[in-house]
């Protein structure tokens, strides 16, 4: 890339990060009450996104073949056993990430 293209590749980052920003600070004021569609989207869609991650997480999982997906299934008990124990999510996500790594480097 030349620098005239590293600038505007900068300048586009910038300017795409303070519009995804701004913009919802501009559409939403304080003074007037969130739209009741937005408030469901902020309710339903943190659940979806996690499910829909678990599925992208597990498609290529071969239960005929290789370790016949063990370290993903001890991962994830595990990450259900962390959040019901501790409801924290950062810590079952954590948790389960680093099991499943020592599992696949150590054991399987």
């Amino acid at each position: 890339m030349s620098l005239t293209q590293q600038i505007i590749t900068v300048a586009m980052v910038v300017l795409g990060t303070a519009v995804t920003r701004f913009l919802p600070f501009l559409i939403f004021p304080a003074g007037k009450p969130t739209p009741k569609y937005i408030q469901y989207l902020g309710k339903v869609l943190p659940a979806a996104v996690f499910g829909l991650l678990v599925v992208y997480s597990l498609k290529d999982v071969r239960i005929l073949a290789g370790s016949h997906g063990l370290p993903e299934m001890i991962s994830i008990l595990l990450v259900i056993v962390l959040h019901v124990w501790k409801r924290q999510m950062l810590l079952s996500i954590a948790g389960g990430t680093v099991c499943y790594m020592l599992l696949v480097q150590f054991v399987f």
